[in-house]
């Protein structure tokens, strides 16, 4: 039997008064998950402050058969880094190591520890007239320990990749509590298996990653941003194959927004306005960079591509942004789609993903099949068209009791969304993660070889099942 009054001495002893804590107030704010999806119960909250500290906890713990839920910014979707009802594990926060360790604008290389918080990544870059090609809505909160542990995406995945693209090295602790050191950046390397990337996307299941080197890029000196009205969201493609053809080198982001999405945000925002003078019944968010050599010739490219669009037919008007400011207006509509959602009532939200030709068929598909098989509900599709995810929101019908309608009908939703997504090759978690909201559709919908690998591979570096456990995989 664990001897947890042992356990605890011990832990506290290593960790001191900063790093340890069963504080109820302390340990409160961290134990739901930020959606409210998920409450759970932890043993206590362990804050190490070195790589060294989580080494020597992670041998505790499995000394004791303890179990550990890694958390960063408690920023995830899926309930990640939230731990279940029983009370039996620890939470293990990386917020204390958040050391920019070096910066190399010259190797385009930075080694974060595993609390720095995206924002303070993007402005240490910033200062060093660089910038680190990753961001997403939830930047003020999320870490760079969960950005790798979740493969996450965000807006500027179609020109530079999600965060697996950027890793570079990573330095994680092991089950048995060894500490991995691959934070060397190389460019060619083969001595097997690239263990680096086993760990990413492992959601804290395989290792707790406690730095990682990542790329940087020199910042952009010229932003265009456009929105553009389509008639539909195949023409959205069209219109993606057109600008990424001509401007393909700038081309940073490409989003799309349905119009009753748009007429949800305006009543949302009381300030907000569209920035076209109709309405369209599909609207695409593009974004172009350049450098400074070409920051002052960006503009008329737009402009020319644009027009050439224009008289192709292939959008019907355009706004293009005259400064960051307006620029930054068009992103808020977008971003705030979910919060104007939230607003209305509740929603079955899916992170989707299928090939990128096949997104505005499947869409086409997918809409009219859920609404027709649940009376009442509205479906939307919106997000990264050009890398092929999209973020699939089925809304209740009106009426419909928050937390109850989720449970019943709602799990009956996903479970036909996921389904079609399946069907048509794509995956059910384009860029959030599985956590412990889709661990038993992965189960259900999954390639049992894949889920074979990935049980094997498991049960080979955690034995046990202390990390994490009840994420990602379901424990047999």
């Amino acid at each position: 039997m664990t001897d947890h009054h042992e356990f605890l001495a011990a832990a506290a002893q290593l960790l001191g008064a900063k790093g340890f804590t069963q504080d109820n107030d302390a340990l409160e704010p961290w134990l739901t998950d930020w959606r409210g999806r998920y409450t759970g119960r932890a043993l206590a909250l362990a804050s190490p402050a070195s790589t060294q500290e989580v080494a020597e906890l992670v041998k505790l713990c499995a000394q004791h058969s303890i179990p550990i839920v890694p958390q960063g910014g408690n920023s995830g979707m899926c309930g990640g880094a939230t731990p279940d009802e029983s009370g039996a594990a620890i939470l293990l926060s990386l917020r204390r190591m958040n050391a920019i360790r070096s910066m190399d604008a010259d190797a385009g290389q930075t080694v974060c520890e595993a609390g720095v918080i995206l924002q303070t990544l993007h402005e240490a870059a910033e200062a060093q007239q660089m910038r680190f090609p990753l961001t997403l809505g939830g930047k003020g909160s999320a870490t760079v320990g969960g950005l790798v542990s979740t493969n996450a995406g965000g807006t500027q995945v179609l020109r530079h990749g999600t965060m697996r693209a950027q890793v570079l090295g990573l330095e994680a602790v092991l089950p048995n509590g060894e500490i991995f050191d691959g934070l060397t950046a190389l460019k060619k390397d083969n001595r097997g298996f690239d263990l680096k990337q086993l760990l990413i996307g492992s959601e804290g299941t395989l290792g707790i990653v406690t730095a990682a080197n990542l790329r940087l890029l020199p910042e952009h000196r010229g932003r265009i941003a456009v929105w553009a009205g389509l008639t539909s969201i195949t023409a959205a493609r069209t219109l993606l194959r057109h600008v990424d053809r001509a401007m393909g080198g700038t081309l940073e982001g490409f989003e799309v927004v349905p119009d009753h999405c748009l007429i949800n945000v305006l009543d949302h925002l009381p300030d907000a306005r569209s920035p076209l003078n109709q309405s369209h019944a599909w609207y695409a968010l593009i974004e172009f960079v350049s450098t400074a050599e070409d920051a002052d010739a960006l503009r008329e490219q737009v402009e020319t591509i644009m027009a050439d669009a224009f008289e192709q037919e292939l959008l019907e008007d355009a706004a293009i942004a005259a400064n960051e400011t307006q620029a930054e207006q068009f992103w808020l509509l977008r971003d705030s789609i979910s919060a104007a959602e939230r607003a209305i009532g509740p929603a079955m939200q899916h992170d989707i993903s299928v090939p990128v030709e096949k997104m505005p068929e499947f869409i086409l598909k997918a809409i009219p099949a859920v609404e027709g098989a649940f009376a009442g509900t509205t479906a939307a599709a919106f997000g990264h068209l050009g890398d092929g995810n999209v973020h699939f929101h089925v809304l209740a019908p009106t009426g419909a009791t928050p937390g109850t309608w989720e449970e019943t009908e709602g799990k009956k939703i996903s479970s036909l969304v996921y389904e079609m997504v399946c069907e048509w090759g794509g995956s059910i978690s384009a860029e959030h993660g599985i956590g412990q909201l889709k661990v038993h559709e992965l189960e259900r919908l999954s390639d049992p070889a894949a889920l074979t690998i990935m049980r094997s591979v498991k049960q080979a570096l955690d034995p046990k099942s202390l990390f994490n456990p009840g994420k990602l995989l379901i424990n047999h």
